[in-house]
């Protein structure tokens, strides 16, 4: 019995039972979401074998290309979430304006759920790592139909959240507050079991994650700091890797088990930034958190922002801390000359 695996679900159970006045709702989602996305991973697995590959015709909201497979995983999130019982509604980077699940079982619940149903998904074509993004709030309105509100809530209040990554193997890893854990699906079982428990990312890396094409758009302050990873200096006899996927997922998840930092940061193509702030940056802000990281938007820690749309975006830097620290040093280069021109 020592070696026998633990499951996500009795996992769950086993966290679910220590906490006073638990009800199973948050358990139920965290399952449901489980469910979701062993479909997903057997779409994914089968893409160069049924037509999922590709593009659907058609842009989401934020005007971006959409492509078979992500059509295919909003579907699969959302109509789990909604026979669930246990979600009162969803909003998702795909869609313009949230759902409101209706039924008297959906409209007493207490959590809805924001999504990015398939991150880096223009990888798809190429066989590159994707994933989801997923993050729970608790309801700020009561009974009835989920509001605009229920949803615009700081990263801060977010009760869990997490990502699942359908790369060499699919790993479910989540954080309700409590550290951070991640499973690894066995298919031959059809299970995610616990493979990765209490995820520590590591104090310090050598890796750095960044759109290196965009770099001369970048601020002086953040070109200031990859000057800094691409020269030796202090106690470092070479400089550190670069790497980047252009799946979040994929380079968080990387530099989560291995210690780096990710960097999206605005340019001029992105004024505001790229990544979405309730799909994206709240929810791996979280995890990051969790694991003994830092994430912020260069000034401001990422899950403290008020949030004034579903879509905003937001520039975000998140990784370890003593690479956090060189960072936010180089970045006081910005904020001083916007005092100066100011």
């Amino acid at each position: 019995m020592q070696n026998r695996v633990l499951t996500l679900d009795e996992f769950i159970f086993q966290k679910q039972s220590v906490v006073n006045y638990a009800s199973g709702e948050l358990s139920g989602l965290l399952r449901d979401i489980g469910l979701a996305s062993k479909i997903i991973h057997r779409d994914v697995n089968k893409a160069g074998l049924i037509d999922v590959l590709g593009d659907a015709g058609k842009e989401n909201v934020q005007g971006e290309g959409v492509k078979k497979l992500d059509v295919i995983a909003n579907d699969t999130f959302i109509s789990s979430l909604r026979v669930s019982g246990q979600c009162a509604g969803v909003a998702s980077e795909e869609l313009e304006n949230f759902i409101a699940f209706t039924g008297s079982r959906s409209e007493r619940a207490k959590y809805v759920v924001l999504l990015d149903p398939l991150d880096g998904s223009s990888n798809i074509d190429v066989n590159v790592s994707v994933g989801t993004i997923f993050s729970i709030l608790r309801r700020k309105t009561s009974d009835g139909p989920c509001q605009l509100e229920d949803f615009l809530q700081k990263g801060v209040e977010q009760v869990a959240s997490g990502y699942v990554i359908y790369g060499s193997s699919t790993m479910l890893v989540y954080t309700t507050g409590h550290g951070v854990n991640g499973f690894t699906l066995d298919p031959s079982i059809g299970e995610f079991c616990l493979s990765h428990p209490d995820i520590l990312l590591p104090s310090d890396g050598s890796i750095y994650s960044i759109n290196h094409g965009h770099r001369w758009n970048f601020s002086n302050g953040v070109k200031k700091y990859i000057d800094h990873c691409i020269n030796s200096a202090g106690d470092r006899d070479k400089p550190y890797s670069l790497r980047y996927i252009g799946s979040m997922v994929a380079d968080i998840h990387r530099n989560l088990i291995k210690g780096g930092i990710f960097m999206y940061p605005l340019s001029k193509s992105y004024p505001n930034g790229k990544l979405r702030l309730l799909y994206e940056c709240n929810p791996m802000a979280f995890i990051v958190e969790q694991a003994g990281g830092r994430a912020n938007d260069g000034q401001t820690r990422i899950m403290e922002i008020d949030p004034y749309e579903l879509h905003q975006r937001s520039q975000i830097f998140m990784g370890s801390p003593k690479m956090m620290d060189k960072l936010e040093q180089c970045l006081k280069v910005d904020y001083v000359t916007e005092e100066v021109e100011g």
